[in-house]
């Protein structure tokens, strides 16, 4: 799977605390924002074959799933404790849960929502385990 991240530049000084320059390449889709109150659901899964999806937690923290048919499930997490921006290109299924109550992500979409461009997926279609286990 070829997802990135991207560091994103941070400022703080007596007056506030800024994450600048979140989304570097800003075109006609459209940023939405999603605030999660629950730690039990999973928002998964769908792909698209032509956006591409840019996420990037501003409050709270995140468990991701990203996968293909041929690779299968992997999990990658944000948090605004390490601020970064997920770049999911076309063709990586991809869903969350929210690992804290009022987790809140923000999201660039490179298309305007096309329904016709969402292709999804049941929750376990690739054998994945949400649940976090005991360590």
């Amino acid at each position: 799977m070829k997802y990135k991240f991207k560091s994103t530049p941070y400022n703080e000084d007596d007056r506030a605390q800024r994450h600048l320059d979140i989304f570097e390449k800003l075109g006609p889709g459209q940023i939405n924002i999603s605030t999660v109150n629950s730690t039990e659901h999973v928002v998964a899964w769908h792909k698209h074959n032509i956006q591409t999806d840019y996420w990037f937690c501003i409050k709270g923290s995140f468990k991701v799933g990203l996968a293909t048919i041929e690779e299968g499930a992997k999990f990658e997490y944000l948090s605004d404790k390490n601020p970064r921006v997920l770049e999911i290109p076309p063709g990586i299924y991809h869903g969350y849960q929210a690992l804290e109550p009022g987790s809140i992500l923000m999201y660039y979409l490179t298309e305007k929502y096309t329904p016709s461009d969402e292709y999804r997926a049941n929750v376990g279609e690739f054998k994945e385990i949400w649940k976090t286990e005991n360590k």
